[in-house]
């Protein structure tokens, strides 16, 4: 027992000494840590569309790029990484239909809403970024139609939310074009399938033989089989 257990004093101060040093340091570095997370500015909402365009100085597409590039900024302050979860999804939304506002044509912001910022682990914030990318792209559906189409994809298979991703399918193949591939045009057949809704699914299968748009006859005769099988259930 006595072998185990010995006083403090048989300690060589050394020993003390550099415990003590190395708890100060971890209080120091704690200290700083909190201080920079305290200080990190939070992203406020842009002004109005009207004061961003006098700002352009009439070159709203060069003023749109300027504020790409600000906004990317924003993930570093401090000399380090914020994650998407420090970012306010409300603001963020907000200044990219601002730049998609000064410059319609941009790809980034509804790149960034689909790719970047939709890889944060939070439903609510994902569910605001899902918003923002519908209701852009429902302004213009001709070009905009892969982000909805990629924002179904993100309904279901990232918040499991198939009548979410059921809507979104939906509106894309009510706006079919020919230019569309046309797994985009049948998503929604599909998503019905996930969702147990057979004689809905049967409908639909049918309305899209009827229509004509299938052309390739590999794809038809898949159709028609699954009609077939449908029908027998």
């Amino acid at each position: 027992m006595n072998m185990l257990s010995r006083p403090l004093t048989d300690v060589p101060r050394w020993i003390i000494l550099g415990l003590l040093i190395a708890l100060l340091l971890q209080m120091t570095w704690r200290w700083h840590q909190g201080r920079d997370q305290a200080s990190i500015t939070p992203l406020q909402p842009p002004p109005p569309q009207g004061v961003l365009r006098v700002l352009s100085f009439g070159d709203p597409v060069a003023a749109a790029k300027g504020l790409t590039l600000w906004l990317q900024t924003q993930e570093v302050q401090q000399g380090q990484f914020l994650s998407y979860r420090q970012l306010d999804y409300m603001a963020l939304t907000q200044w990219l239909g601002a730049i998609l506002d000064l410059d319609p044509k941009a790809e980034y912001p509804l790149f960034a809403a689909s790719y970047l910022y939709s890889s944060v682990r939070d439903d609510e914030r994902l569910r605001q970024l899902l918003n923002f990318i519908v209701n852009q792209s429902v302004v213009d559906i001709a070009t905009r139609w892969r982000w909805l189409a990629h924002a179904a994809i993100l309904a279901k298979h990232r918040l499991h939310d198939l009548p979410r991703a059921l809507r979104y399918a939906q509106i894309v193949a009510n706006h079919a074009t020919a230019d569309m591939p046309h797994w985009v045009q049948q998503m929604h057949v599909f998503i019905l399938e996930d969702m147990g809704e057979l004689e809905r699914m049967r409908l639909e299968i049918g309305g899209l033989l009827a229509s004509g748009r299938l052309t390739d006859p590999n794809e038809i005769r898949f159709f028609e089989e699954r009609l077939r099988q449908l029908s027998l259930n």
